[in-house]
C-alpha cells in the first residue's frame, strides 16, 4: 500500500512546488560611501575561495545587490566603482541565511588600491544554531580524514564528538542525519550499518549542525552533516588519482575526474579500499578483522539560464567487514553492506529573494550478516533491505527585514528483514530455521514553516514550526515549535544566542513475529512496538571574533522520552533497535579556530564536558524488562572530549598537521571493574606532505602515533568490547593532470 503513497507523495511536491535547498544561502547588501549615500551601478564579483564560482551583478539605484543560490563556504566579495577604490570583503556562508552586508567605497587616491578587510565577520551572526565548515582542504590535509572509513572530519572539529562501538556519536545520540546538497537521504536503520555514508574525498564543504535546528529540520536530533559535494567547478578538465598504501595491508584508493563551462559542471569518482584493521577489536589483538569496499559517486550542475538550474547528485558503493574476534575464539561472523542514493534537483529563482527548489530522491539500502553454523552458543543470519522513495520541497522569500522559509518533506518506506538462528546448545534457545521474513513499511510526511525577522541590524528573533505525520506499525502525529534569537553588540561584534524547541524523531520499521518472537520469549525477551522520539532542548552560546581569531561556547540540556539506542538478540553480534524511556543529556562546549599565523598556519581546539543519563526501562522494541528504574549513565557518556590540532607550512612547498585527541573515558559496563568510567585516554596523530610542482604531492600519516592501547568500551555490541586502534602508518600520493 505504500507505493502508490510514495508516488503520492513525489506528485504532491512536484505539483505543489514549495524551497531552497538547505546547503545553499543568500548574500545581499548595500554599497554606499563615506557619507551613507548609495552607491548605483557598482560591480559587485562574489567569488568562492576554493573553487571558480563565481557570481556577479551591479548595485541598484539604492545601492543594493543580491545574490540568491549561493552554496554553503568561504568567499571574497569585490566592489568596484570608476572614481572609487575598489573595497574586498571576506565572507563565510552558512545554509538558509542571508547576511546583509554594508561596504564602503572610498573616494580613489592618485594610486587606485584594493582595501582587503582583515577579518570576516562571525557568520553565526545569521543564525542560531552552533555549526562547524570543514573545507575539503582541511579533509584532505587533516591526518586520516581522507580515508574512506574515516569520520576525522567530524571527530576531529565537533565539539562532543567521538566514535565508540563502531559507531557516530553527537551529543550523547547517535541518531544523525546526512543530507546531500541540504536534502536528507533518510535511513532508519541505526542498529545494523557501519559503512560510510559517502567518501570523504568527495566533500567539498561539510556543514555540521548541532542542537538549535531550524523547523525545516527535525529527523535526528543529535547532528545533522549537510554535504555540498564536489561539483567541477573547482576542475578545469582535471583528473587526480590518490594511491594510498600502509600497515595492516591497507589501501584507499580514488580515480575522480571533473571540468565545467559557464553552464555545466561535472564530477565523479571511483574508489576502493581494503585493510586488515576494519572494525574497532574485542581485544589489543587484531584478528579476523578484514574490511574492504568500493564505489562511485558522481555530481552534475547545468545552470538552463539565470532563472533555472538542475542538478544531479547520485552514489553507489558496497562494504565488506568481518567482526573481530578474541584469541582462541572460533568464529567468521561478518557484514556486507550496499547502499545508493540518486538525488535530483531543480532550483528555480522567480525574482531576486523568491526561490523554489523541489528535490525528488530515492535511497536503497541493505545489510547481510551472516555467521559461522558452528558458532556457540547459537548462529544468527540477517538480511534486511530498505527502500526508501520520497522527496522535498521548499519555498524561500527574503525582502527588507524577513527570512521566510516553507516547505513539504516525505518519503515512503519498504522493508524486508530475514532473520534465522541455529542453536548448537541445547535448551539455550529457539532455533529459526527455515529463516522467516518480516515485511513491515512506513511512510512520513512534515511540513514547515519559519520566519528570521531583523528586528534590528544586531538582533535578528526566528521562530518555526514542524509538523510530521508518521505511520507504520504505530500512527503519530507531532507539532515541534521552536524560537530563538542572535544579538550582536555592536563594534564588539560579540554575538549572543538563545533558542528553545521541539524535535520528533521517527521510529525505525522493526517488528518480529512467529518463530522469531516465539525465540525471543525463549530467551525471556519480547518486543514492544516502537514510537517515535520526542526531544525538547534548551540551548544559549556565544560567538566573539577577535583579531582574526574566533571562540565559540555553548551549553545545552536535551530532554528525551523513548531515547532511540540498540539491543543484541541472544549471544550474537545482532542487533535490534530499542527506546529506552527517558534521557537528560546536559553539557557545554567550546571551539577555537585562528586565522592564518604570520601566513605559516592555523590551529584549532574543540572541547566538550558532557552528562549522558537514561532513564527507566526499556519500553520500544527487543527488550528483557530489566532496565530498571531512576537514572543511570548510558553506555556512550564520556564526560570530556578534546581536540587539539592544527596545520603548519613549512619551507619547500611541504606542511605538517597534527591532531591531538584526550578523552575522559566512557561509561564502564562491568560492576567488577571499579569506577563509572572507564581509564582515560589520549592519542596523538601526524601527517607531513610536500608538493612536487603542481602535479605531485606526497604525504606520510601516522594515527596513534604512540601506540597507546585501552579498553575504550565494555558494552556488548559488534564484536563485544572495543579497544582503540593500534598505531597505523601509511603513505599516500596524489597525481593531478588534465585531459
Amino acid at each position: 500500500m505504500f507505493r502508490p503513497i510514495s508516488f503520492f507523495v513525489g506528485l504532491l511536491l512536484l505539483c505543489a512546488g514549495t524551497l531552497l535547498a538547505t546547503a545553499v544561502a543568500t548574500v545581499r547588501g548595500i554599497v554606499h560611501d563615506s557619507q551613507h549615500r548609495p552607491i548605483a551601478d557598482a560591480e559587485v564579483v562574489l567569488k568562492a575561495e576554493h573553487s571558480e564560482f563565481t557570481q556577479t551583478t551591479r548595485t541598484s539605484a539604492e545601492g543594493e545587490f543580491h545574490f540568491d543560490s549561493v552554496p554553503i563556504g568561504e568567499y571574497r566579495i569585490t566592489v568596484s566603482k570608476a572614481d572609487f577604490g575598489a573595497q574586498e570583503e571576506k565572507l563565510t556562508v552558512l545554509s538558509g541565511t542571508a547576511p546583509i552586508l554594508h561596504i564602503e567605497l572610498k573616494v580613489a587616491k592618485q594610486a587606485q588600491t584594493v582595501t582587503v578587510t582583515s577579518e570576516a565577520p562571525p557568520a553565526q551572526e545569521e543564525s542560531v544554531t552552533p555549526t562547524t565548515l570543514v573545507t575539503r582542504e582541511e579533509i584532505a590535509e587533516t591526518p586520516g580524514a581522507a580515508q574512506s572509513n574515516s569520520l576525522a572530519m567530524i571527530t576531529n572539529y565537533v565539539p562532543g564528538a567521538y566514535y565508540t562501538h563502531d559507531q557516530l556519536h553527537v551529543r550523547g545520540g547517535h541518531q544523525v542525519s546526512w543530507l546531500i546538497d541540504g536534502v536528507s537521504i533518510p535511513n532508519t536503520n541505526i542498529a545494523s550499518n557501519l559503512g560510510p555514508q559517502i567518501d570523504p574525498k568527495d566533500i567539498d564543504t561539510l556543514e555540521v549542525q548541532r542542537g538549535s535546528y531550524s523547523a525545516e529540520y527535525g529527523d535526528r536530533t543529535y547532528g545533522i552533516f549537510n554535504v555540498a559535494p564536489r561539483t567541477g567547478f573547482e576542475r578545469n578538465n582535471e583528473a587526480e588519482l590518490i594511491l594510498t598504501a600502509g600497515n595492516f595491508c591497507q589501501t584507499d584508493d580514488q580515480l575522480n575526474f571533473g571540468g565545467h563551462t559557464n553552464r555545466f559542471a561535472y564530477y565523479a569518482s571511483v574508489n576502493g579500499n581494503r585493510s586488515d584493521l576494519g572494525l574497532q577489536t574485542p581485544t589489543s589483538a587484531v584478528i579476523h578483522d578484514q574490511a574492504n569496499g568500493y564505489g562511485g559517486f558522481t555530481s552534475m550542475t547545468y545552470n538552463v539560464d539565470a532563472r533555472n538550474q538542475l542538478r544531479l547528485v547520485a552514489q553507489l558503493r558496497q562494504d565488506f567487514y568481518q567482526i573481530p574476534i578474541t584469541p582462541g575464539q572460533i568464529q567468521s561472523d561478518s557484514n556486507k553492506e550496499r547502499d545508493g542514493f540518486v538525488l535530483f534537483t531543480w532550483v528555480r529563482t522567480f525574482s531576486p529573494g523568491l526561490v523554489l527548489t523541489v528535490s525528488p530522491f530515492y535511497h536503497y539500502n541493505n545489510v547481510n550478516y551472516a555467521s559461522s553454523p558452528t558458532d556457540f552458543p547459537s548462529s544468527a543470519t540477517e538480511t534486511l533491505t530498505s527502500n526508501y522513495e520520497g522527496g522535498q520541497a521548499n519555498l524561500s522569500w527574503i525582502a527588507k527585514r524577513n527570512n521566510l522559509r516553507a516547505g513539504l518533506f516525505g518519503f515512503a518506506e519498504q522493508s524486508s528483514q530475514l532473520f534465522g538462528l541455529l542453536c548448537n546448545q541445547p535448551g539455550s534457545c529457539n532455533n529459526v530455521n527455515p529463516p522467516v521474513t518480516t515485511s513491515p513499511a512506513g511512510g512520513l510526511t512534515a511540513a514547515y514553516v519559519e520566519d528570521q525577522i531583523k528586528l534590528t541590524s544586531w538582533l535578528s528573533v526566528d521562530g518555526g514550526i514542524r509538523q510530521t505525520h508518521y505511520s507504520a506499525e504505530v500512527v503519530e502525529n507531532a507539532s515541534s515549535p521552536r524560537v530563538g534569537a542572535s544579538l550582536r553588540i555592536p563594534k564588539l561584534n560579540w554575538v549572543f544566542r538563545a533558542f528553545y524547541g521541539h524535535f520528533y524523531q521517527a521510529p525505525p520499521l522493526s517488528t518480529i513475529s512467529g518463530p522469531l518472537l516465539d525465540a525471543a520469549n525463549n530467551q525471556n525477551l519480547g518486543f514492544i512496538p516502537l514510537h517515535g522520539e520526542r526531544d525538547e532542548e534548551h540551548q544559549y552560546g556565544v560567538t566573539v571574533p577577535l583579531w582574526g581569531w574566533t571562540i565559540d561556547a555553548d551549553t545545552f540540556l536535551t530532554r528525551a522520552k523513548n531515547f532511540f539506542d540498540h539491543n543484541n538478540f541472544n549471544n550474537s553480534n545482532l542487533f535490534f533497535p530499542i527506546t529506552i524511556q527517558g534521557a537528560r543529556i546536559n553539557g557545554w562546549e567550546l571551539t577555537l579556530r585562528s586565522p592564518q599565523i604570520r601566513k605559516r598556519g592555523q590551529v584549532y581546539l574543540t572541547y566538550s564536558n558532557q552528562l549522558a543519563l537514561g532513564f527507566g526501562n526499556i519500553n520500544g522494541g527487543l527488550t528483557d524488562f530489566s532496565f530498571g528504574n531512576g537514572f543511570g549513565l548510558l553506555d556512550h557518556d564520556q564526560r570530556n572530549t578534546l581536540h587539539l590540532g592544527g596545520q603548519l607550512t613549512l619551507p619547500w612547498r611541504s606542511y605538517a598537521s597534527t591532531d591531538i585527541y584526550y578523552g575522559s573515558g566512557f561509561t564502564n559496563g562491568d560492576s567488577s571493574l571499579p569506577g563509572d568510567h572507564l581509564q582515560p585516554h589520549t592519542t596523538f596523530d601526524m601527517t607531513l606532505g610536500k608538493d612536487f610542482g603542481e602535479r605531485v604531492s606526497l604525504s606520510v600519516t601516522g594515527l596513534n602515533v604512540g601506540n597507546r592501547r585501552v579498553l575504550l568500551d565494555n558494552s556488548f555490541t559488534f564484536g563485544g568490547t572495543h579497544y582503540n586502534n593500534p598505531r597505523e602508518i601509511f603513505v599516500q600520493l596524489r597525481y593531478r593532470f588534465h585531459y
